[in-house]
């Protein structure tokens, strides 16, 4: 069907190119646009093969990802591109620089470059070809597949899908425009003061979304800023380093006991929750191992609930692109404190997931698009009240 959204599958390898098709295939609203063996041939195939996403492999010969990422970049091809790559669980750094170039989310091949137990990330990765894919068909004018159309076409697939860790409906759902009404929101203990930290909670589509934010915000900004992006354990440290080769501010991953300083970011670990708390006349970052939140550790929840308390009024609490839920209830007590809050709108996000869910339950008082974001985020926290 011409509104199902087309992937273009990289891989020097025919077993996985085999695999992964097969995984396209099975899932509604998924169609395979073509294959490629390497970069080289990715470039030739794409403007007749039109894809909405590309899933890219980083270790293959004669052009590997990254110099097709570079390729891309030179060519000014915007179509999204997914890493699925065995490096990404050895070289963090590589994984990093791929995002830099352009690539919009990465995920760890299970179990080397061949991996025939591939089937283990499936749900991930169709999850992140619907919201990708979506996406890219949104914002160049092209109709998206129903939830209904895809379960039409394959219901087999459809009701296996749906029975999974991701429902491919509700993920086909995120790219259905919303015009639900918010919830009465909280009555505020108490009015907004002067800002003394910004705490943003973000998921899928956020290291692009990041990038955007950080370079822009200001020099002179004199707030500490904590976040929240759902990453594995591992790349946390890179991740922040590839932010901060960007942004005016210092940025660095969070260790336990880290005070938080006007003017320095703190992103949390892989696999830790990141809590603040005060600590004599300091603020000083926690690390926690304790069991997932809203299906997350870090958890964007557990941020803002701990902010929330020890800042009340004093903060300003950010709900940006991402799938399902986490944050969208603590961003709540932000509010209830007497703190600001902010959510991206519908239009510039990837997946109007965590944002929607705090819109509809009346915890975000004002919708930003992306490109925006910086500008109010500094606006807010150089304003006294």
């Amino acid at each position: 069907m011409a509104d199902e959204i087309s992937v273009l599958i990289v891989d020097d390898s025919a077993l996985m190119r085999n695999l992964i098709g097969k995984m396209v295939e099975a899932t509604p609203g998924l169609v395979i646009a073509d294959k490629a063996m390497n970069g080289r041939f990715a470039l030739d195939k794409i403007p007749r093969a039109n894809p909405d996403v590309i899933v890219l492999d980083l270790e293959m010969p004669e052009m590997n990802g990254i110099e097709f990422l570079r390729e891309r970049k030179k060519q000014a091809i915007e179509i999204p591109v997914i890493i699925l790559s065995s490096i990404a669980a050895k070289g963090a750094a590589i994984t990093m620089e791929a995002l830099s170039l352009g690539a919009s989310d990465f995920i760890q091949k299970p179990s080397g470059s061949i991996s025939e137990d591939i089937h283990t990330v499936k749900d991930n990765l169709v999850g992140l070809l619907l919201s990708y894919g979506g996406q890219y068909r949104k914002t160049h004018g092209k109709k998206i597949i129903s939830p209904n159309e895809a379960k039409a076409i394959n219901p087999a697939a459809a009701e296996s899908m749906s029975k999974s860790t991701i429902s491919i409906a509700s993920i086909l759902e995120l790219n259905v425009v919303h015009t639900a009404v918010p919830a009465k929101p909280p009555t505020p203990l108490r009015k907004p003061a002067t800002t003394e930290v910004v705490a943003i909670g973000i998921s899928t589509g956020g290291p692009d979304a990041l990038r955007v934010v950080f370079s822009r915000l200001d020099a002179d900004l004199k707030v500490p800023i904590v976040v929240v992006q759902h990453m594995p354990a591992g790349f946390t440290n890179e991740f922040a380093k590839s932010l901060d080769r960007i942004c005016p501010l210092d940025v660095k991953e969070a260790e336990e006991g880290d005070p938080l300083i006007p003017g320095r970011i703190l992103v949390a670990q892989g696999n830790k929750h990141l809590e603040v708390g005060r600590q004599g006349a300091t603020v000083v970052a926690h690390l926690s191992d304790a069991p997932l939140v809203s299906g997350h550790r870090p958890s964007a929840d557990v941020l803002f609930a701990s902010v929330a308390l020890t800042f009340q009024n004093h903060a300003l609490g950010v709900i940006m692109t991402g799938m399902g839920r986490d944050g969208a209830a603590q961003l709540g007590t932000i509010y209830k404190e007497g703190g600001l809050t902010l959510g991206q709108d519908e239009a510039s996000a990837v997946v109007y997931g965590m944002p929607r869910v705090a819109f509809e339950m009346g915890h975000v008082q004002e919708q930003v698009p992306l490109e925006k974001m910086a500008r109010r985020i500094c606006d807010i926290a150089k304003t006294n009240r």
